[in-house]
């Protein structure tokens, strides 16, 4: 049972380093692919103040 937590926790670890190299290299290889889109939203908004 132990080995199969700490086999667990381990691959958390790896998956938490891959996710932060990720973020950081990520935009250097695709660049396109971490901007965020870019537009105007406008939406009327209706107070009703009693």
């Amino acid at each position: 049972m132990w080995r199969l937590i700490k086999v667990l926790l381990i691959l958390a670890v790896l998956a938490g380093i891959a996710l932060v190299a990720y973020a950081y290299i990520g935009p250097f290889v695709m660049p396109g692919d971490f901007q965020a889109p870019v537009r105007d939203v406008t939406q009327p908004v209706d107070l009703d103040i009693d």
